[in-house]
């Protein structure tokens, strides 16, 4: 009988039977699992550079790059807020139609034009990244949120290594040419558009259709606390209530050292990273330009370093250390790798060092996403972690674009690649030493504050229990404890 009563208690979407939602769970993993076989996506650079597009190395980097960046950070905004407005399925069927768009231009494109609009397509796409990752939180119970989370990431992870595989398989050991390729591609996300299509369209989202009312048994969230506690009042006043609320108390979680530290990790390092990412192809193509396609593995490296990357954020889960004193430390130490990785990338010739050092560098940054997301997520509800994370990612994008057009645009300095990962090279190398003497200015902090209570402790070792009790009142204690 309780059982009944809470079930009764439960919104509507909460109480669909069983079965229904195992099946949603299962056709939405399957969904992501097939909207990112791209064989082709792999090879798009050497695709562009090669003799079926025949673009040079300038238009490349400095006219068709620095258009996903620009128009990312135009488009990550309105669909952050669009997803959640319409709830999910509308970005998402924009999503495969953006992606079928990209691949009839790779196709048909032949002008720099054509692969500046590809390249804004592309940015719509992985603005509504956003719209996968949050829609399945709408089909499950609170309780079912981190396993659900796992499975979904787990079939976008093994999307990419299926598509990574797939596509190098086709092109060293099948012949096949990077238009044929392409064509493979735009069949698949032609096949991702009509599963979009069947998609349900869920009754409620995070921000703007939320269950009317407080009596539906669930536990209250940041939203209605800040509201007051009731949700009965206008939907409109609601609004724009929660909007000014949930900044100002974004404003007051800023001075949380660790929450601080890895937002602006998040920041400065997920910059860095995707610059790296986007312009890493052009650079292996000058290292190595090669007139065999069976002999561009890009591929390849893309499904290693995708294991690596899914292994490292498995391991990340199991490291057990005191965050509060160590974090610098360890991000700076990291940081610092991936600056060596960068100088090997852009001075070595040998393409195979360039492999491994990419599928290194992806790996070691891997590492890192799952503890800045548990040290940023773990003292924030459902709804302030999704708007911190919005605004970290949002920030990473203007450093981005604005490092884009003062190194890669034509308009700014307008660099070839291998100036172009100096660059990168003196950013990380800059980012390392700012986290190393952070950690050594965290470290002294630590040695000052622990010899007061050393010598306390040796003069008055009875005094044990409420130095103790001290600490634990501390806000450093806290700290930890969050």
């Amino acid at each position: 009988m309780p059982r009944k009563d809470d079930d009764a208690k439960k919104p509507a979407s909460e109480t669909v039977p069983d079965q229904r939602w195992k099946l949603q769970v299962f056709y939405l993993c399957f969904y992501g699992f097939m909207t990112q076989i791209r064989p082709g996506e792999s090879f798009i650079t050497p695709y562009l550079l090669g003799t079926d597009k025949n673009f040079t190395k300038a238009e490349v980097t400095n006219a068709i790059m620095p258009v996903l960046t620009y128009s990312y950070m135009a488009m990550l905004v309105p669909i952050f807020l669009l997803t959640d407005y319409l709830r999910y399925k509308p970005v998402l069927v924009l999503q495969s139609v953006s992606h079928v768009s990209i691949w009839l231009l790779l196709v048909l494109g032949t002008s720099v034009l054509a692969m500046q609009l590809m390249e804004f397509f592309y940015s719509v796409t992985m603005a509504a990244r956003i719209a996968y990752s949050s829609y399945i939180f709408s089909l499950v119970t609170p309780s079912r949120y981190q396993r659900m989370a796992s499975y979904s990431r787990s079939a976008v992870l093994l999307g990419v290594f299926t598509s990574s595989v797939l596509g190098q398989l086709c092109v060293t050991l099948g012949g096949v040419s990077f238009l044929t390729l392409s064509y493979v591609s735009l069949g698949f996300v032609s096949f991702g558009l009509v599963l979009t299509l069947f998609l349900e369209r869920p009754r409620r989202s995070l921000f703007f259709n939320r269950p009317e009312g407080a009596d539906d048994g669930a536990v209250p969230t940041e939203l209605n606390k800040m509201a007051g506690g009731d949700g009965g009042g206008g939907t409109r006043g609601w609004r724009e209530a929660t909007l000014c609320r949930m900044l100002r108390e974004v404003g007051a979680l800023a001075v949380q050292p660790q929450l601080r530290l890895w937002s602006l990790w998040w920041v400065f390092n997920s910059a860095g990273y995707y610059l790296m990412l986007y312009y890493v192809q052009i650079l292996w193509n000058e290292i190595y330009p090669a007139t065999d396609n069976s002999r561009v593995y890009n591929g390849g490296v893309d499904a290693a370093s995708t294991l690596l990357g899914a292994g490292a954020s498995f391991a990340a889960g199991y490291v057990k250390i005191r965050w509060t004193l160590w974090s610098e430390l360890v991000i700076g130490l990291v940081t610092a790798f991936q600056a060596g990785l960068l100088l090997l990338t852009n001075t070595t010739s040998n393409i195979w060092l360039c492999y491994i050092a990419y599928v290194l560098f992806r790996g070691s940054h891997q590492f890192l996403v799952p503890i800045a997301i548990f040290q940023i997520a773990t003292s924030l509800s459902k709804e302030l972690c999704a708007l911190i994370f919005g605004i970290n990612t949002f920030f990473a994008t203007v450093l981005k674009t604005i490092i884009t057009i003062i190194v890669a645009d034509k308009r700014g300095l307008g660099l070839s690649v291998h100036p172009q990962f100096y660059v990168y090279f003196g950013y990380f190398t800059l980012l390392a030493v700012v986290y190393l003497l952070a950690a050594v200015g965290v470290g002294i902090r630590h040695s000052r504050r622990k010899q007061p209570v050393e010598l306390a402790l040796a003069k008055e070792p009875c005094q044990l229990p409420d130095e103790a009790s001290a600490q634990e009142k501390s806000p450093e204690a806290c700290a930890v404890r969050a």
